[in-house]
């Protein structure tokens, strides 16, 4: 088996990491990818840590193995002017007849000394984060549970200054990942995951974890040739029946709609890789008037409720139309058998 180098760092029996999807994975898709031998994750950035602490427990009541609990890095700044953002949903609200919510849904919530805590006390095998790393004290706090610590590079550089903090392994996330793009430290700059990985490799000295367009065994093997340890799987997993996603959010995996995905700050105010859908076509995929992450989503609650298909978020990989709806284990059993028989002898250590 490949990735010998990744396995004797977590624990895991292959070289694959389920990643940590808000609002579309969970503890059954965990269990699924621990049950196979993967590193099974839990996103935690619309959870409270009272959750947290009763997910991870129900993980540990099901699977062994190297399990990852994953957190956003934001700083979230004061509420910002909406008028413009309101402006540009007028129409929508208009023929919907709704505006925006009397009562804000929770934002997307960062890491903090509370979640902290949790970690302390519950001790999973990795913790990963996304948008850089926590402020020094509380990284410290993580590092002092023996907890292996996952950053998120979308360039080299970001790479390097990861590398710099003491992170144990480095996620490359392509430009052709699903959901929201990780960068944090000059803007985004996307690079494809074929020219960043082995960049990356050659860059630090630690384990890289491609992640971005991989969703069959041609795309692992390909990304273990590259250099990578490991990959993450994200879409791929979405297929799975153990996903969270929205029926309507399901069929267009399984459709056309599939085959095209953009780059949106609609949704959330940060860019993300998404199919397209009605708002994104008729404001253009990225708008100004989209307040910055994470206070874009409040004014869409109202709108979501009356047409999920016009105005929710699909969060989708450029390799979507390679998924099958399969249950997580087998996925990720199939996907560890056929990338050995792919690679064969030349399988990278």
């Amino acid at each position: 088996m490949p990735g010998q180098r990744f396995r004797d760092l977590t624990g895991a029996a292959v070289p694959i990491v389920q990643a940590p999807m808000a609002g579309s994975s969970g503890v059954a898709m965990a269990v699924a990818a621990l049950k196979a031998g993967a590193v099974g994750s839990l996103p935690c950035a619309l959870i409270t840590p009272d959750q947290l602490r009763a997910q991870v427990a129900e993980v540990r009541a099901a699977a062994a193995g190297p399990l990852n609990v994953n957190f956003f890095c934001h700083v979230i700044g004061p509420a910002p002017d909406e008028s413009a953002w309101h402006q540009a949903l007028a129409p929508f609200f208009a023929e919907e007849e709704v505006g925006p919510p009397d009562t804000p849904p929770p934002l997307r919530a960062p890491f903090d000394a509370a979640m902290c805590a949790v970690i302390e006390e519950v001790k999973p095998e990795i913790v990963s984060f996304h948008f850089g790393l926590p402020e020094t004290g509380l990284l410290e706090r993580v590092r002092a549970t023996g907890a292996l610590l996952f950053g998120n590079a979308t360039t080299v550089a970001e790479a390097r200054w990861l590398a710099a903090q003491g992170v144990d392994a480095i996620i490359a996330q392509g430009g052709e990942a699903g959901g929201h793009a990780g960068y944090f430290l000059a803007g985004h700059h996307p690079v494809g995951t074929m020219a960043l990985v082995p960049q990356i490799a050659d860059a630090v000295d630690l384990p890289v974890i491609a992640a971005g367009g991989i969703g069959d065994a041609r795309g692992i093997a390909a990304a273990l040739m590259l250099g990578a340890a490991a990959v993450q799987l994200g879409t791929a997993y979405l297929h799975t029946p153990e996903s969270l996603v929205s029926a309507t959010h399901r069929a267009r995996l399984a459709g056309r709609e599939a085959e095209d995905t953009a780059f949106t700050n609609l949704f959330t105010g940060r860019l993300a890789r998404g199919m397209r859908n009605r708002l994104m076509n008729e404001l253009g995929a990225i708008n100004s008037a989209a307040p910055p992450f994470p206070y874009a989503s409040a004014a869409l609650a109202e709108l979501r409720k009356v047409s999920e298909a016009d105005y929710a978020n699909f969060w989708a990989g450029q390799a979507a139309p390679l998924g099958r709806a399969e249950p997580a284990q087998a996925l990720t059993e199939r996907l560890a058998r056929e990338t050995m028989a792919l690679l064969g002898d030349a399988a990278p250590a």
